[in-house]
C-alpha cells in the first residue's frame, strides 16, 4: 500500500509538527479553533525526506498532488490554471522547527498571462493583475530557476528607465509586462530552454525547490547553529491565495501579540496596504504600525486584536502571526510561537505567570541559560556609524574596547598604568594568561570555540573572537593586516564576542543591568530595578528552589572563588593548582621536572610550599562553610619547558656561529630533549607526576591542611577536598591515597585538631570510567573531567582538532556539533552513564560531580540532571547559568 504524504489542513492539530511540520500544524490547529485561514492541503515531511534521499517524488505523491487540488478546486468554486475563478495557490515551507527565512517560497503559483487578464478583467484592477503574474516570474526563476536576483534587478533598472520612474509602484500596466516579459528572457538564458506555461509544471517545480531548500547553505548554517537535525526534511504548505495587493482595503501584516523586542505588554507588528507579504520581509516599503493601521481600518482591526487575544490564550504564549486582507475581509495565514530576545524572554514568562497562565516550572522552562548569558554580557550600541573590518568566530560574549596590543607582558604593564587593550595573538598559550586577565578582550586569527583563548576567555568572563582568518597578525611587527586596513600597536578597536565582529575604533559600550544585580551592586528588590533584573531574579531564585544538582565553581584564585560565591557558586568544584604556576611562577615547575636530583627537586618544592599555602588560604576563606576541591598538580610539560625546537635551533646557531655554549644551556637542552614528548597531553602529566615526584604531592596536601588550619584560626570554616588528577589504574589510586592519607596525618600531628579531609579521583580516561566501581572502593569521590574523557574517547587532540579537521566534519554534518562544546551524549555520555552507575554499586550515596567545559554547558547539565550526579562545577561567569539550566531540568518534562 502506498504510504500518504498529503493531509488537508482540516487534518491534525499542533502536536503534529514531525508529520506536518511546525507551519502545517498551526494551520490545521487555527481551522480547528474556527479561524479564518484560507483553504490548503501540507505535503507531510516524509515525502521531503524520500526526494532529499531519492531525488525524485516519492510513488504516488503526483497522484495526491492533483487528488489534493481537485478537492481544494471543489471546496473554492475555482480552476488551477483555469480563466474563468481561477485557483492561486502559494507553495511555503515549514519545518518542524521554526527556521523563519531560511527556506523558499513562491507566491501566486497557477497564474499565466491568460490568467492574468482573467484577474485583471474579473477584479476591474489590471495592475493588481499583472503584478501578481511579475512576482510569481520572478519568485519562480529566482527560487526554482537558481537566477541570479541581480539579473532580474538588470531588467528592471532597465524597464524604470524606460518608463521615466526609478519606483516600482509607480509602474502601469504596460510597464509590469514588459518586467514580465524581461523577466522570462532572463530565465530562458539562464536555463537553455523555453519558459514552461503548464502551471501544473509551476507547483510541482515550485514544491521541489522548496524541498531542496531544506539543504541550501543559509539552512544549513541555521540549522548547525540551531542544533535541529539535518535529517527531519521540511513539509510544503499549498495554500490557496488571498490578495493584499488587490485593493486600498487590502493589505499584508505580521503581528506579535507582545513585543518581542523587550517583553512589553502590547501587540507589535506592521501593516503594508495594497502589498504582498513579501513586500514586509523585504523592506521594499516603509509600513505602518498597527496603531496606525487600526486608525484607517478600525472594524478589520479590532478583528485582528481578538483573533490575537484568542491565539495567545489557545497556545498560552507569545504568538507571531502573518495575515492578509482582502477587500475589507481577514485571513490568518500562518501562527507559530514567536521568537523573542532574551530580556523579551524572561519579561514574557513571568507576565504569564501572573495572569495565571502558566505556573513558574513552566516560566523556568521558557528561558534558558543562553538567554541568561546574553543578558549578562555588555553589548555594542550599534546605531551610530561603524567601521567594520573583519569577523571572526563569536568565541565568548561581550564588548571590548582598547588599545591592540601584541605582547602579553605588554598588556599586562600598559593595564597596570590604567589603559584598556585589546590582546591580540595568532593564538593563544597558558603563558599569556598574565595578558589574558589584563586585557579587555582577547583577538585570534587562530583556533576555535574551545581554544586556549576560547576556554580561558569564558571562565574569565573575557570578551574573545577567535579564528578571525582574515586578519593576517605579525606579532613581531606589532600590527595586524585586513584588507586594506594596518591596525598598529596603539590604535584603538572595538570587538564584538556575541557577533565575532572586530570594528576600527571605539565603540560606545551598554552595560548589562542583570550582571550588575547578579555581582550584587544592584538590588532586584527597589522600585529601581529594571523590569529584566526583577524577571531574572525572580526566575532564578525559583530555579534554585527546584534544581537537585549543586552548582561549584573552577576557580583558580582567591578573586575568581569571591566572584564565583557572588553569583551563588556552592563551592568550589576544581582548582587547578598547576594554573597557580603560570606566569612568573612557571619557572618552579621547569626547575622541578629539569632537577638534576632528588636534593635539587626538594629545594624547588621548598620554595613552591607557602605559595601554595597562601594561595588555598585565600580560597578556602572565600569559600568558608562550602567545599573546595583541590586538584593536586596536573600541567603537561608543553606548556611549562622551553620548546624544544626553538633550544635546538639556538644550539644549531650558536655552533654554527662557533659561539660557546653555556653549561647550563647545554644541561637544559639534554634535559628538554630527554623529557620531549609527541603526545604530551599523554605523557608525564597527573597521577604520574605524582608517583615519580611524590615529594611534589605531599607538599600539596602540606600545604592544604595547614592553609585549612590557618582559615579555622581565623574563624572560617574550611572544607578542603584532595582529588587525584589522570588516575587509569586500580593500583595507582591506591598507592597514592596511601602516600597522602600518611602525609597528611603527620601533618596533623601536634596541632591536636583534625579536619575532614576526603580524597577523590578525577573520572577523566575511558579505562577509569569502566573500572568505576575498583576505583571506588578507595576513593571518597569522584568528578567526571570531560574535556580530556573526550579527547581520550574521541582520539582528538582539542588544541590541533579545531584548526585543522573538525570544521569540515561540521560543514559535512559528520558531526552534529562540537563535543568539546556539548558532551557527546551517545559516546562520553555512555562513559559517564556507566561510571556513575559502577560507583553507586560501591556505595548509593558516592558523590559524582563534573568539573570540565561541559559542566556549564545547558545540554550537558540536563543529561548530568538525568544521571543523578550531585554537582556541575564551571566558571564563575557561567554560575548563574549552570544554576538556571539546573533548575530547568529537574522540572523537564
Amino acid at each position: 500500500m502506498t504510504q500518504r504524504h498529503i493531509y488537508p489542513f482540516t487534518f491534525g492539530d499542533m502536536s503534529q509538527k514531525d508529520l506536518l511540520g511546525g507551519k502545517g500544524a498551526n494551520l490545521a490547529e487555527m481551522v480547528r479553533i474556527g479561524l479564518p485561514v484560507p483553504p490548503g492541503f501540507t505535503i507531510a515531511t516524509t515525502a521531503c525526506r524520500e526526494y532529499l534521499k531519492t531525488g525524485k517524488f516519492p510513488e504516488g505523491l503526483r497522484k495526491e498532488i492533483s487528488d489534493s487540488l481537485a478537492a481544494l478546486e471543489k471546496e473554492l468554486g475555482k480552476t488551477f490554471g483555469g480563466v474563468k475563478n481561477p485557483l492561486l495557490v502559494s507553495v511555503r515551507s515549514g519545518a518542524k522547527f521554526s527556521m523563519p527565512g531560511m527556506m523558499e517560497t513562491v507566491l501566486n503559483v497557477g497564474i499565466t498571462p491568460e490568467v492574468a487578464q482573467s484577474m485583471a478583467d474579473s477584479s476591474g484592477n489590471a495592475r493588481f493583475a499583472w503584478d501578481s503574474y511579475r512576482r510569481f516570474i520572478e519568485m519562480y526563476g529566482k527560487i526554482v530557476c537558481d537566477v541570479e536576483a541581480e539579473e532580474f534587478h538588470k531588467v528592471q533598472t532597465r524597464v524604470l528607465a524606460a518608463h521615466k520612474t526609478t519606483n516600482l509602484q509607480d509602474l502601469d500596466v504596460e510597464g509590469l509586462k514588459a518586467l514580465a516579459d524581461g523577466f522570462i528572457k532572463v530565465i530562458e538564458v539562464a536555463t537553455g530552454k523555453e519558459f514552461p506555461t503548464d502551471p501544473r509544471e509551476h507547483l510541482i517545480d515550485s514544491i521541489e525547490a522548496v524541498f531542496r531548500s531544506w539543504n541550501s547553505e543559509r539552512a544549513t548554517l541555521y540549522r548547525r547553529r540551531e542544533l535541529i537535525p539535518s535529517d527531519l526534511g521540511t513539509a510544503v504548505n499549498i495554500q490557496s491565495m488571498v490578495f493584499g495587493n488587490l485593493s486600498d482595503d487590502s493589505g499584508t501584516g505580521v503581528a506579535f501579540t507582545r513585543n518581542p523586542s523587550n517583553g512589553e505588554i502590547g501587540s507589535y507588528g506592521d501593516y503594508l496596504q495594497k502589498a504582498q507579504g513579501e513586500d514586509v520581509v523585504a523592506g521594499i516599503r516603509t509600513p505602518m504600525s498597527l496603531d496606525e493601521f487600526g486608525v484607517i481600518e478600525p472594524r478589520v482591526h479590532g478583528e485582528l486584536e481578538k483573533i490575537m487575544v484568542m491565539l495567545e490564550a489557545h497556545y498560552k504564549d507569545l504568538c507571531d502571526i502573518e495575515f492578509t486582507i482582502e477587500r475589507g475581509k481577514l485571513y490568518i495565514l500562518q501562527t507559530r510561537v514567536g521568537k523573542r530576545t532574551a530580556e523579551a524572554a524572561f519579561r514574557i514568562a513571568l507576565q504569564f505567570v501572573d495572569e495565571g497562565t502558566i505556573t513558574m516550572d513552566e516560566a523556568i522552562g521558557r528561558t534558558s541559560g543562553d538567554q541568561l548569558a546574553m543578558l549578562m554580557f555588555p553589548q555594542f550600541d550599534t546605531r551610530g556609524n561603524l567601521v567594520e573590518i573583519a569577523r571572526g568566530i563569536p568565541a565568548s560574549p561581550g564588548a571590548a574596547v582598547g588599545e591592540a596590543v601584541f605582547d602579553s607582558k605588554r598588556a599586562f604593564d600598559l593595564s597596570k598604568a590604567g589603559k584598556k587593550v585589546i590582546l591580540v595573538r595568532r593564538e593563544t598559550s597558558p603563558d599569556d594568561l598574565v595578558g589574558m586577565v589584563a586585557a579587555e578582550g582577547i583577538l585570534t586569527s587562530r583556533g576555535g570555540k574551545t581554544s586556549h583563548a576560547a576556554v580561558v576567555a569564558r571562565g574569565m568572563g573575557k570578551t574573545a573572537i577567535c579564528g578571525t582568518d582574515s586578519i593576517s597578525v605579525d606579532e613581531r611587527a606589532n600590527l595586524f593586516t585586513v584588507g586594506t586596513h594596518t591596525v598598529y600597536e596603539g590604535d584603538i578597536i572595538s570587538i564584538d564576542g556575541t557577533t565575532g565582529v572586530v570594528y576600527l575604533g571605539a565603540v560606545p559600550v551598554v552595560a548589562s543591568s542583570v550582571t550588575s544585580y547578579l555581582e550584587g551592586r544592584v538590588s532586584a528588590e527597589t522600585d529601581e530595578a529594571s523590569p529584566v533584573v526583577k524577571a531574572v531574579h525572580r526566575i532564578l531564585t525559583h530555579a534554585d528552589s527546584r534544581r537537585k544538582l549543586n552548582v561549584r565553581t573552577n576557580a583558580d584564585t582567591p578573586e575568581d572563588a569571591i566572584r564565583a560565591r557572588i553569583l551563588g557558586a556552592q563551592g568550589v568544584g576544581l582548582c587547578r593548582t598547576e594554573h597557580m604556576f603560570l606566569g612568573e611562577r612557571r619557572s618552579y615547575v621547569e626547575r622541578l621536572v629539569l632537577a638534576e636530583n632528588e636534593d635539587v627537586q626538594r629545594g624547588v618544592i621548598a620554595e613552591m610550599e607557602p605559595l601554595q599555602r597562601a594561595d588555598f588560604v585565600g580560597i578556602m576563606m572565600a569559600m568558608s562553610g562550602l567545599p573546595v576541591t583541590i586538584r593536586l598538580l596536573d600541567p603537561p610539560l608543553h606548556e611549562f619547558l622551553p620548546s624544544l625546537v626553538d633550544l635546538s635551533s639556538q644550539m644549531a646557531r650558536s655552533e654554527a656561529l662557533g659561539e660557546e655554549i653555556p653549561a647550563r644551556d647545554k644541561a637544559l637542552f639534554a634535559a628538554v630533549r630527554r623529557l620531549h614528548e609527541s603526545n604530551p597531553m599523554l605523557g608525564l602529566r597527573g597521577v604520574r607526576l605524582g608517583i615519580l615526584i611524590p615529594e611534589l604531592y605531599k607538599m600539596q596536601v602540606r600545604a592544604l591542611v595547614h592553609a585549612s588550619l590557618e582559615v579555622k584560626k581565623l574563624g572560617h570554616d574550611p572544607k578542603p577536598e584532595v582529588m587525584i588528577p589522570l588516575v587509569s589504574t586500580q593500583r595507582e589510586l591506591l598507592y597514592l591515597r596511601e602516600t597522602l592519607e600518611e602525609e597528611i596525618v603527620q601533618t596533623f600531628k601536634g596541632t591536636n585538631q583534625v579536619i575532614d579531609m576526603p580524597i577523590g579521583t578525577m573520572i577523566e580516561t575511558p579505562r577509569a570510567a569502566i573500572t568505576a566501581d575498583r576505583l571506588g572502593v578507595h576513593a571518597d569521590f569522584f568528578s567526571f573531567g570531560t574535556n580530556d574523557l573526550t579527547q581520550l574517547t574521541w582520539a582528538f587532540s582539542r588544541d590541533d582538532v579545531e584548526s585543522t579537521f573538525l570544521p569540515r566534519y561540521l560543514d559535512l554534518e559528520l558531526l552534529p556539533f562540537n563535543p568539546f562544546e556539548s558532551l557527546d551524549q551517545a559516546g562520553v555520555g555512555i562513559l559517564v552513564r556507566q561510571a556513575a552507575e559502577l560507583s553507586r554499586t560501591v556505595r548509593s550515596d558516592f558523590k559524582l560531580g563534573v568539573c570540565g567545559e561541559h559542566g556549564g554547558d545547558p545540554r550537558s547539565i540536563h543529561f548530568f540532571h538525568e544521571l543523578g550526579l550531585d554537582y556541575v562545577s564551571c566558571s564563575p561567569f557561567r554560575v548563574p547559568i549552570a544554576r538556571l539550566e539546573s533548575g530547568r531540568a529537574a522540572v523537564a518534562k
